[in-house]
């Protein structure tokens, strides 16, 4: 993919979502993981009531296909990093998790995400969340200092992945782990929705398949990878559009940067490291 077409889609992504922000909901989006009235409610994602309770009015916009911090494990005191945070929701749930000795940083590439989620820590006074204006792709965070990176429904959006990864890999301390939750391919996608852009800044058309994603985090550095379709994937992703959930499906990805000294295990499962 050249520069000029990952940039068209990045353009995109922006002003789908940039419109999102600025609207504080999901209507009139585009069909995919932002579209209104879809399954992708905190409730029907697999968020808890108290996770819920834990976010500002105007955090949840509703752009979601699974939780990341069912599969995060945080502790208090530790850095977490979201990766395309949006309204902030997923880093109010971590905020209140790591504790006030722990750090939340969330970075957007769309300025009006980050002006809505910094007026929504500000309103509830969160003091151990900051937002970061900056692409996933060329991350605004220094080397060595995050214990977890958090993502939803973000990396498949990015046309540069391998990038998105170098880069998690690159701010991970060493056995920092990723707690992802994103679509996958498990099909291949029709050509008309791959460049149709609502397809794209809904979560279809840059879906990756999983073996994909599997070599992208084993040439990155990670070990211990694992990318599992979560059970309630095609009611998920079927509230998007009528017969997606035949090629995409809603995941968990979960990795980790190795400790100094260790080695890769040797690969044991069909594609893990193809």
């Amino acid at each position: 993919m050249t520069d000029s077409n990952a940039d068209d889609i990045r353009s995109v992504v922006r002003e789908v979502y940039g419109s999102v922000a600025r609207a504080g909901s999901t209507a009139g989006c585009a069909p995919g993981c932002c579209a209104p009235g879809s399954i992708g409610t905190a409730a029907a994602l697999g968020y808890t009531p108290e996770q819920i309770a834990a976010v500002p009015d105007g955090a949840d916009l509703g752009l979601g296909c699974g939780n990341p911090a069912a599969i995060a494990a945080l502790q208090p005191g530790q850095t977490v990093l979201d990766l395309g945070a949006g309204g902030g929701f997923d880093c109010f749930i971590a905020a209140h998790q790591v504790g006030p000795t722990g750090n939340v940083i969330g970075v957007d590439m769309t300025a009006d995400m980050v002006a809505r989620a910094r007026a929504n820590a500000v309103n509830v006074k969160a003091t151990n969340v900051e937002f970061r204006l900056g692409e996933i792709e060329h991350l605004p965070v220094a080397d060595g200092t995050v214990d977890v990176i958090l993502s939803n429904c973000v990396i498949n959006l990015s046309p540069e992945k391998r990038a998105v990864f170098g880069e998690a890999f690159r701010v991970l301390r060493p056995d920092g782990r990723l707690a992802i939750s994103d679509v996958i391919a498990t099909g291949p996608i029709p050509a008309e929705l791959q460049t149709q852009a609502a397809a794209l800044a809904g979560c279809v058309a840059g879906a990756a398949p999983i073996s994909d994603v599997e070599t992208m985090l084993a040439a990155a550095g990670f070990v211990d990878i694992r990318v599992t379709i979560v059970p309630r994937s095609a009611e998920i992703v079927g509230g998007w559009l009528p017969g997606i959930e035949k090629f995409v499906a809603s995941a968990t990805i979960e990795a980790r940067k190795p400790k100094p000294g260790e080695k890769a295990s040797p690969c044991c499962e069909p594609g893990c490291c193809a």
